[in-house]
C-alpha cells in the first residue's frame, strides 16, 4: 500500500500529469517497482507507451527512475515539431534525461521528416532529436527516407 501512495504522490508532483491503466497491477516495496500487467498503458501529456507490462522504477528518493514497457510494445512521442510512431519488444524510457531505448525488432516512424528507421538496438533522445542505431549481421540497420524532388 506504501508504495501506491508513493506512485500516485510521485506522479502528482509532476507538472505534467502521467496516467498509467492496465488490467492489474502489483506493487513491490522492498524492490521499489510497481508491475502494470494486461494491456498496459502509460501517458503523458500527447506521449504514450503501451505494452502488455509496464513496469515503474524508482529510486532511493522514492521519484520515479525510470519506465520499462515489455510485450508488443508501440508508442506514440510527440517533441515541439517531431512525432515519433514506433515499435518494440522492449522500451525503457528515463524521464530525467528524456531518453528512449528500444531494443528487439526496433522500428521508429518520424512522420513530420517521413523517414523510418529499424535495428535491434534504437536510442532516441527527444532533447537533441539524435537516433543511434544498432543492428547486426542478420539484420542490418536500415534507414529509410524520401528525397525532395528539385522544381525546375
Amino acid at each position: 500500500m506504501k508504495i501506491i501512495l508513493l506512485v500516485v504522490f510521485t506522479l502528482s508532483l509532476w507538472a505534467e500529469k502521467v496516467q498509467i491503466t492496465s488490467d492489474s497491477m502489483k506493487a513491490m516495496d522492498l524492490k521499489k517497482e510497481v508491475h502494470f500487467m494486461g494491456n498496459a498503458k502509460v501517458k503523458q501529456l500527447d506521449n504514450w507507451i503501451h505494452g502488455d507490462e509496464i513496469i515503474v522504477y524508482f529510486d532511493e528518493n522514492n521519484e520515479t527512475k525510470k519506465y520499462e514497457a515489455v510485450g508488443n510494445v508501440t508508442f506514440e512521442l510527440k517533441q515541439k515539431e517531431a512525432l515519433y510512431k514506433g515499435s518494440a519488444d522492449k522500451v525503457t524510457y528515463d524521464p530525467k534525461r528524456s531518453r528512449y531505448i528500444l531494443r528487439g525488432k526496433a522500428v521508429i516512424d518520424d512522420i513530420v521528416n517521413k523517414r523510418h528507421v529499424n535495428g535491434e538496438e534504437i536510442i532516441l533522445d527527444l532533447i537533441t532529436g539524435d537516433a543511434s542505431v544498432k543492428g547486426n549481421r542478420k539484420k542490418p540497420v536500415k534507414f529509410i527516407f524520401d528525397m525532395e524532388k528539385k522544381s525546375e
